[in-house]
């Protein structure tokens, strides 16, 4: 029988990577979950469609309760269960406020939307998800996907919040990992680096070449080389035995040791 899989952040970038690639892979069932770009939601939606699975496209803030629930509960009302989630959803921009961005000029409405973005969200669903698997008995698995900035700030961007966020997520995830490994559920995180999705279209050639430079791979990432390694944390057979994990898919980024090869200035950082 197809598992069921709801991928948050998958009208682009990585999330729509895993939701093509469980359609084509394993004959998933997808929930494709954007916000900003409903025509690129329904886009993945009918691509995952050309291999015979059923998909439901959500578009809302995963940063509200609300929405999240009501997601989930649509969800799990269309295919019966969720099987899979995996909490793509994330971002940052820069801190606004100050000229410089600093933190003592930050917003602090700024803080919120990050914290319920980057954590919250994730906190939201799984809610939901686990309460499901549990009632049903389904072995699921929750993939939290995080960031090489969970473990060391961007100074230069200014990404306090972001951070805070997603060294947050890899903590839920240890912690959420022990207290369902009962039941069978399995909860794990990838966290990547930088990575060439259409975001990085606001950086110039040069930009791109000093961020390379800075990677002891000598490039960033492609979405296909982070697509493997949720679709392992989500495979059953393989995990059994993986509880709370954090898998750094970076380049090495976060084995550098070094913080100034983290501190990535923005085309307008001085």
């Amino acid at each position: 029988m197809a598992r069921n899989i709801l991928i948050t952040g998958s009208s682009h970038g990585i999330g729509a990577g895993c939701a093509i690639a469980f359609a084509r892979d394993e004959g998933a069932n997808v929930g494709v979950c954007g916000n900003k770009d409903p025509s690129g939601a329904e886009a993945v939606a009918r691509e995952c469609e050309k291999f015979g699975v059923k998909t439901r496209v959500y578009c809302g803030d995963v940063g509200t309760h609300d929405f999240c629930k009501a997601t989930m509960e649509d969800f799990i009302a269309t295919f019966g269960k969720i099987d899979v989630l995996i909490n793509n959803a994330g971002g940052a921009l820069k801190i606004p406020g100050g000229p410089k961005g600093e933190f003592k000029d930050m917003p602090m409405d700024y803080w919120d939307s990050q914290i319920a973005l980057n954590l919250n969200a994730a906190a939201y669903l799984s809610r939901y998800a686990v309460a499901d698997m549990v009632e049903k008995g389904t072995e699921g698995r929750i993939v939290n996907i995080s960031s090489v900035h969970g473990a060391v700030t961007w100074v230069h961007r200014r990404m306090l919040p972001y951070s805070a966020g997603k060294a947050g997520l890899e903590m839920f995830t240890k912690a959420l990992g022990v207290e369902v490994a009962k039941y069978g559920i399995r909860v794990n995180c990838v966290a990547p680096g930088l990575i060439y999705t259409k975001i990085m279209s606001r950086y110039s050639e040069a930009d791109v070449q000093g961020f390379n430079h800075k990677i002891p791979v000598g490039r960033g990432g492609q979405v296909d080389e982070i697509v493997p390694a949720i679709q392992f944390f989500a495979d059953i057979e393989k995990t059994r035995f993986i509880v709370g994990q954090v898998l750094r898919v970076d380049g090495g980024q976060s084995c550098d040791g070094s913080i100034e090869s983290m501190n990535f200035p923005l085309p307008n950082a001085k």
